[in-house]
């Protein structure tokens, strides 16, 4: 009896020592905490539109459904097209079956065409980027490519220039392949739709965005009427509630795209802008407390979550400034030259968006393609570059999967000496190094 007494006096003690202990020597998983929103979704991104650092990710590699977000391709390539003159915006398009057929169904997202109509690309592009219409998309792709078949081979084209991983299109305007009436493109099911993963549609808008920035003064738009002042006027109001004066305001939204198909459920690649800052977000099969999305905000409230944790933890920081010097690697070396060595620095600054208290963790590491030049060197020219690096904790990278990078040049110019210089360092040359030989001294000359 007393030793049991004894074991169990014995476990009151240890078993609480033994707990506290667990809490001093167990880490903490803050790095969960500090990135778990609380999104309800099944995939999600965030990234500096500058740079295309990624602040944020959740499940980015998983291909799934993304809808109309397909369209950023399509407009891509018509904003190529317009950029090389291939296509202009009055040039005007005649209906055709498919799309006058597609047009009709008040159900899918579209602005009715006629039968004997013509549009504008300029009013069907509109209508594609503000209303999401599906007609006036596949009408573009037909005006770009003859056919909506032949359309996808330019829009995987663009994907892998671009670099995309885990997509498939099987249409230009990102509805299921049933929708369309079994005029879905040569070659893909009568039941596919497109894929991708929230890391390549953010990819997509980062270099659209890059390439074609003008794309914001239409995705910008709230509200407006196709063909105003005909009988055919329709009102057209942008599914992307985030913008000034619709349900779920954000201030500084702009853009970009929504997209909603049963596979994909509610998704929305949106782009924001706050004191020079702009960030890019991508939510995908977004879903409310319930598990549904009945009021349909559910992914503008997960993209809210997103730009709040962006703008409000992340600043624009200088990591490096201008004309920046390496204190153990200021000069390279000159040959032939009236000096023997040039200074080397930083081509221009360098600003990441950073978390606030987290700019003293970026490191510059020098990275030198050239150990010496021969004169004439002239100022600027590059011998390398600087990478940052973060020095703790995890760093997600930039959404190009490349090191970001800034050039290192020279910082003078160094002259080519004269002959007599020349000969001399010849000289020194040879005394220095006998093995190199008579070829070596004489061709030290000039």
């Amino acid at each position: 009896m007393k030793t049991a007494r004894k074991t169990s006096l014995l476990s009151a003690i240890l078993i609480p020592i033994l707990f506290l202990s667990m809490l001093v020597t167990t880490p903490a998983r803050t790095s969960a905490a500090e990135t778990d929103l609380g999104l309800t979704v099944d995939a999600a991104i965030l990234i500096d539109a500058d740079t295309g650092k990624i602040l944020y990710e959740q499940n980015p590699d998983t291909s799934l459904g993304i809808a109309s977000m397909s369209k950023m391709m399509t407009e891509y390539i018509l904003l190529d097209a317009i950029k090389e003159g291939t296509i202009s915006w009055d040039q005007e398009y005649r209906v055709t079956e498919y799309t006058y057929k597609m047009s009709q169904n008040r159900a899918l997202s579209n602005v009715p065409l006629r039968a004997d109509g013509t549009y504008t690309i300029r009013e069907l592009y509109e209508a594609m980027a503000i209303y999401s219409a599906n007609a006036a998309t596949v009408a573009i792709a037909e005006t770009i490519a003859g056919t909506e078949t032949e359309f996808l081979k330019l829009m995987n084209k663009k994907a892998e220039e671009l670099g995309l991983e885990g997509y498939k299109f099987v249409n230009t305007t990102g509805l299921n392949n049933a929708d369309l009436f079994g005029m879905h493109p040569t070659g893909t099911g009568p039941e596919d739709e497109n894929i991708m993963t929230a890391r390549s549609v953010a990819k997509l808008a980062y270099h659209l965005l890059k390439e074609h920035p003008d794309v914001l003064e239409t995705s910008s738009i709230p509200k407006k009427i196709f063909r105003e002042g005909t009988e055919d006027a329709i009102n057209m109001a942008n599914w992307n509630w985030m913008l000034p004066g619709l349900v779920t305001e954000y201030e500084g939204v702009d853009g970009l795209k929504t997209g909603t198909t049963n596979l994909a459920g509610s998704c929305f690649t949106g782009t924001a802008e706050r004191n020079g800052t702009r960030l890019i977000s991508v939510v995908m099969n977004a879903v409310d407390s319930t598990g549904v999305d009945s009021d349909k905000t559910a992914r503008f409230d997960a993209t809210a979550k997103l730009f709040d944790f962006g703008f409000g933890q992340f600043s624009k920081q200088e990591v490096l400034p201008e004309n920046y010097v390496f204190d153990d690697k200021k000069t390279i070396k000159v040959t032939k030259g009236k000096e023997d060595r040039v200074g080397i620095s930083v081509k221009e600054p360098i600003s990441l968006v950073v978390k606030t208290n987290e700019k003293d963790l970026y490191k510059p590491k020098l990275v030198l393609d050239k150990k010496s030049l021969e004169a004439d060197v002239k100022k600027g020219t590059v011998v390398g570059k600087v990478v940052i690096e973060r020095t703790e904790g995890t760093d997600l990278g930039f959404i190009d999967g490349k090191e970001f990078s800034v050039d290192v040049v020279t910082s003078t110019n160094v002259e080519r000496a004269g002959a007599i210089s020349l000969f001399f360092q010849g000289v020194g040359s040879f005394f220095g190094s006998v093995w190199s030989g008579i070829t070596g001294f004489v061709g030290g000359f000039f």
